[in-house]
């Protein structure tokens, strides 16, 4: 049997890079003052350290930098990227909040690469070069002990539009596990752009989930949801109220998701992936639960690659070997009723929600569209304090990263959580799909999103002692 997940273990979890990496000093010391520098002594313990869990064959970077043979062509860029803070990504503002999973290298690191670039690019000695990291099969979180497949391979033709798909798998769990640490793993990354897990409990026979609603259910909606179907896609109806401020509203600006129906895509959050993020894992003490006979059900975004390609993506487990304290739990904070007029620059929206518990917030995670701008997140106490507690002022739809707190953040009950969000509908976004029309959010690409990401944990939740008088369990 293994040993139970470590706190220091989990820092190989949270995120395509590894979390142990130092944050950039204050003081910068030049890199002229590094002498012989060689990949194999100096620059590969960094490599190795901070890239490699992306930069590695298979995975989500464009080249390997696991041997001196595989970065020297990329030398120059590697350089670049590094110099100027765009590699190991990292977008979240250093004055406000301290992650565990601060990518960011240090000065020290950073002019060491430098240096080695601007000093030849030399290999080195065999003899210095440090052991590869493992690859652990493909798997961030090591080998998992449940991995779980799609039944059956999806085939997609070369064009056409976005496509979600909701896929069941069931688990065949005879009794309830505890999950420590999650990864979902696309069986193909040229189509997959991000995988979201759910659990949820088989339904009655004749019955439908929310993802495949019955008539009676669609026609409900439709009166007061404002979604239409396009294909395989969700989308805002044109013609619906329009609220920047969701926070004005009594739902918060999230609409259908105020009576509970879909709150959490139909089911409890499990995992999820998409650039930038591909992993969830908690300390010890800290779990999710999978009950006896729950099914995964995945949410698959597929895009077109210009050829035929299949996928059967896999969510991966690794089981708590201790029983939890407390459980882990995901609330969306989401507007959907916002509108981006065509060309603006600097449109502003927002999000809230008011937490009913003493709470600790455990990480945090903006999710928005390619024009999306920035997004930050505050927090407004009933005392009347206010903070921020994450500010990404140069979001980036490539690198959609979980931010966890290296201690997490007491939230007393009645505190609203309010995510403000900028976008660029204009020219001067070279990402953007159409700057002459209006963007609602929807799932596609081309239409936008405004979702802030939180984990939290109840106060009053003591899974292995009875409940407080008043409290949870």
């Amino acid at each position: 049997m293994r040993k139970a997940v470590s706190i220091a273990g989990l820092a190989a979890f949270f995120s395509l890079s590894l979390y142990i990496s130092a944050p950039i000093a204050t003081s910068a010391s030049s890199s002229t003052n590094l002498k012989n520098i060689t990949f194999n002594k100096h620059v590969a313990p960094i490599l190795f350290k901070n890239c490699a869990s992306c930069h590695r064959p298979g995975d989500l970077a464009p080249m390997s930098l696991l041997s001196y043979k595989d970065a020297r062509p990329w030398a120059r860029s590697i350089k670049e990227k590094v110099a100027t803070h765009q590699m190991p990504p990292w977008h979240a503002d250093p004055h406000y909040g301290e992650f565990a999973n601060d990518r960011r290298l240090s000065r020290n690191e950073i002019d060491t690469i430098v240096a080695w670039v601007d000093q030849g690019a030399k290999e080195g000695e065999p003899r210095d070069l440090p052991p590869a990291p493992p690859l652990n099969e493909g798997w961030h979180i090591g080998k998992p002990d449940a991995v779980l497949t799609m039944p059956e391979e999806i085939t997609f033709d070369a064009t056409g539009p976005d496509e979600y798909r909701y896929i069941t798998i069931p688990t065949n769990f005879k009794q309830d596990v505890w999950v420590q640490a999650a990864e979902a793993r696309p069986g193909n990354r040229k189509i997959v752009h991000h995988i979201i897990a759910f659990v949820t409990m088989p339904q009655p026979k004749g019955t439908k989930s929310f993802f495949q609603p019955s008539q009676e259910q669609i026609k409900k909606m439709q009166e007061r949801i404002i979604f239409y179907e396009d294909g395989r896609l969700m989308r805002t109806k044109p013609d619906m109220p329009v609220f920047d401020d969701g926070c004005a509203t009594a739902e918060g600006g999230s609409g259908v998701f105020a009576d509970g129906t879909g709150s959490d895509g139909g089911g409890n959050f499990l995992c999820g992936q998409s650039p930038g993020r591909d992993v969830d894992a908690w300390p010890a003490g800290l779990a999710k639960k999978i009950p006896a006979g729950a099914n995964i059900l995945l949410q698959i975004h597929y895009s077109r690659s210009g050829s035929v390609e299949k996928d059967r993506s896999s969510i991966g487990l690794v089981f708590s070997k201790e029983p939890p304290d407390k459980s882990v739990n995901t609330q969306p904070v989401a507007n959907f009723h916002f509108k981006i007029p065509p060309g603006a620059e600097n449109h502003q929206a927002s999000a809230c929600y008011t937490f009913k518990n003493d709470v600790h917030i455990l990480s945090l995670m903006p999710h928005m569209h390619v024009r999306g701008k920035d997004m930050s997140i505050k927090a407004f106490y009933p005392d009347g304090r206010s903070e921020v507690l994450l500010e990404v002022p140069n979001y980036s739809f490539s690198w959609q990263t979980n931010y966890y707190f290296k201690n997490p953040v007491a939230i007393p009950k009645g505190t609203k959580i309010m995510c403000i969000a900028h976008f660029d509908n204009s020219t001067n976004n070279k990402y953007n799909p159409d700057p002459t029309k209006a963007i609602r959010f929807g799932d596609p690409t081309y239409d936008e999103m405004l979702i802030g990401f939180v984990d939290y944990t109840v106060d009053a939740q003591h899974l292995t002692r009875p409940a407080a008088a008043g409290g949870s369990k």
